[in-house]
């Protein structure tokens, strides 16, 4: 661990408190917008749900560990010897990222015959992608982290294609306020998901004691991890009461 100016620990230290406020702030609407959709599509926001709670687990524990990893020095954080526990977020995304998928796949509503299979395509590419991504990410080696970098794009060229083709088709027929979100839904995780090559290509070419490139990393990851689960899951909760109000599911507030 490099060490960082008074400005640079606190400003990784904010961003992953923000993370974590950000991700149980949208538990608890995710939480309490069900009973605002249909029962058709209450699955996907319990999914969300779980998504930003383990997230913000997560991000408790990862402040935690950065927390102690430092500790003041005249006026400069130092490492104290404690290592940085990088693999929470890992243990993160391999939950967290293939569920982001399920929850998009819910909310559309599509006939059984095509979720299952469409579901098993998405998870098992989203599970491969993570796991080929951290060999590269706990290595300080730029050519390791260059072909584990290269491994892991493999499976997320094909989710984009999965959600460019086959989910659009899926979403024919919808009004267009459920075809306006809907891509905004696929915008979201095309931008947010491109950051995280980004950050671990800060990784890569910013050296592995470089005190731009730790914060650089940290800042760029919580970023993307607030907008693809918390931003997210709210358009996925705006999708499913635009669909509940057009097929007339919505449920009544008075009753």
């Amino acid at each position: 661990m490099p060490a960082l100016s008074y400005g640079q620990y606190s400003l990784v230290f904010n961003m992953l408190s923000f993370s974590v406020a950000a991700m149980f702030g949208a538990f608890a609407f995710f939480a309490m917008s069900q009973k605002l959709i249909g029962a058709k599509y209450r699955a996907s926001m319990v999914v969300s749900s779980v998504v930003v709670l383990i997230a913000g687990y997560h991000y408790y524990r990862i402040m935690g560990s950065w927390e102690g990893a430092y500790h003041l020095v005249d006026g400069a954080y130092v490492p104290s010897g404690m290592p940085f526990n990088s693999a929470y977020r890992y243990v993160d995304w391999i939950l967290t990222v293939p569920l982001l998928l399920v929850e998009l796949v819910l909310v559309l509503g599509l006939e059984k015959g095509k979720t299952g299979p469409m579901l098993t395509k998405l998870v098992t590419a989203a599970v491969l992608m993570i796991a080929l991504g951290y060999p590269g990410e706990i290595s300080i080696d730029p050519t390791t982290r260059h072909i584990w970098g290269a491994l892991s794009s493999i499976p997320f060229v094909y989710i984009l294609y999965v959600l460019w083709t086959q989910l659009h088709g899926a979403t024919r027929g919808s009004t267009a306020k459920v075809m306006s979100l809907f891509e905004s839904a696929r915008r979201v995780l095309l931008v947010t998901w491109g950051f995280y090559p980004i950050a671990y290509l800060i990784g890569t070419f910013g050296g592995a004691h470089s005190a731009s490139a730790a914060v650089g990393v940290q800042v760029a990851y919580s970023v993307a991890d607030v907008t693809a689960k918390a931003l997210f899951g709210g358009i996925i909760f705006a999708i499913a009461y635009e669909k509940s109000r057009a097929d007339g599911s919505l449920p009544s507030l008075h009753g």
